[in-house]
């Protein structure tokens, strides 16, 4: 059996794609994995022997130029929907089906591809509120105006996949006719299909009922990750009490400032030592303090639990990391998924949310005092005794069962 995993995004939408396929190898099935051609991506496909179909331009060199504008955005969606099409159709002549998530075009592409060769096909969301439902408003796009006074759900998401239409539908169906297929009247429906997977934890992302959908939540799609800490990163832990781990992933913090020194401070107004993750951002504390180390990449299931809290930026994997270890969070959110994680961090009782995108050093300090009291910590590990980890070998046991689904004869069972 061969899968045939689209993505297009940051690392948070590319490691829960390597968990799925590392968890197929193990039932004897292979996978590929069509994502962006950054060099981290490809590295770390390449260490767990998996097969990458490079697809689009770089993630991060986009990032680098700042949040996603609203111009040109129908073109850019347009172009990136008929290259993840052509490299998911390429990649998936010879296997039996298809998994995608990552951005909507990229996963509007990779929902035609399948459907052009005729395979299974299942999309994937990260987070609840990515899925149409009366329970969640649709999170902010660019160039998107969604009514100021409108609290109906329902009718904010209708609006949401005329935007959607509006917006890709043009481009998505050009390509279509290009390659003898008839146009999709809703482009949400054609990519969300009517019972997507929900990849995310169920006790930090659960879908509620009632709902729209016949959603089936697989957990969090997590990567086994033996690596050990780099040396120097554990004499630095060895020697003092665990510090307080800042990294903001793949999100660049335009409009921050010089992040990396409001963080440092925020931690030592605090007392503790920091640990700084350098990240897309590129953060690196001026001053080179013995109480600050800096980081580059580094096994987050094994560093996480030896920290004393995690600030970060609130994408799906390092929320469920910091779950998982026990770690206290603070989320500063930046954009798309992480004002729910930040949410919910709060609700759930192990960690603060901070108010807004850019944190200053009281703002942060006040949210890491929070994130730091010995009840948040008593919380943490209440929690991450609940959270699952065999969302990606659930996952990978769904698409075996929808292959033999698909190949069985008719009339039989």
């Amino acid at each position: 059996m061969r899968v045939v995993l689209s993505t297009y995004g940051s690392r948070g939408d590319v490691e829960p794609m390597a968990g799925v396929a590392v968890a197929l190898r193990a039932l004897g099935a292979e996978a590929r994995v069509c994502a962006p051609p950054d060099e981290e991506f490809a590295e770390r496909l390449a260490g767990l022997g998996v097969e990458l179909v490079p697809v689009g331009p770089s993630v991060r060199a986009q990032m680098a130029g700042g949040p996603p504008s609203a111009s040109g955005l129908a073109e850019r969606a347009a172009a990136l929907a008929a290259a993840q099409f052509e490299a998911v159709a390429a990649a998936a002549e010879d296997a039996d089906a298809v998994v995608a998530t990552g951005l909507f075009p990229a996963a509007a592409g990779a929902s035609s591809a399948a459907e052009k060769l005729g395979l299974p096909y299942a999309f994937a969301a990260f987070f609840p509120s990515l899925l149409p439902s009366p329970h969640f408003p649709p999170f902010a796009r660019p160039g998107q105006n969604l009514p100021a006074g409108e609290t109906d759900n329902r009718v904010l998401n209708d609006l949401d996949a005329r935007f959607l239409n509006e917006v890709f539908g043009t481009g998505l169906n050009a390509h279509r006719a290009r390659v003898g297929m008839p146009p999709v009247t809703d482009v949400r429906d054609h990519v969300v299909t009517g019972r997507p997977w929900l990849a995310a934890d169920p006790v930090l992302g659960p879908w509620p009922e009632p709902a729209d959908l016949d959603v089936v939540q697989t957990g969090a799609w997590l990567l086994p990750d033996e690596r050990p800490l780099p040396a120097g990163l554990e004499e630095f832990l060895a020697a003092g009490e665990p510090p307080v781990y800042v990294g903001f992933g793949s999100m660049p913090l335009h409009g921050s400032g010089d992040a990396s020194q409001v963080a440092v401070d925020a931690v030592r107004a605090q007392g503790r030592r920091v640990l700084v993750a350098r990240g897309w951002a590129g953060l690196a504390p001026a001053d080179g303090a013995d109480d600050c180390f800096v980081v580059g990449e580094a096994n987050h299931r094994a560093l996480f639990r030896r920290v004393a809290a995690v600030v970060h930026h609130g994408g799906a994997g390092t929320t469920t990391m910091a779950a998982l270890a026990g770690a206290p969070q603070v989320i500063v959110p930046q954009m798309v998924d992480q004002p729910y994680w930040a949410r919910r961090v709060a609700e759930l009782g192990i960690g603060a949310a901070h108010d807004g995108p850019v944190p200053t050093r009281a703002s942060l300090s006040a949210a890491l005092a929070t994130a730091l009291a010995d009840r948040t910590r008593v919380r943490a590990a209440e929690v991450a005794a609940m959270i699952r980890t065999d969302g990606a070998e659930v996952a990978a046991g769904l698409l075996l069962d929808l292959v033999a689904e698909r190949e069985a004869p008719l009339g039989s069972g």
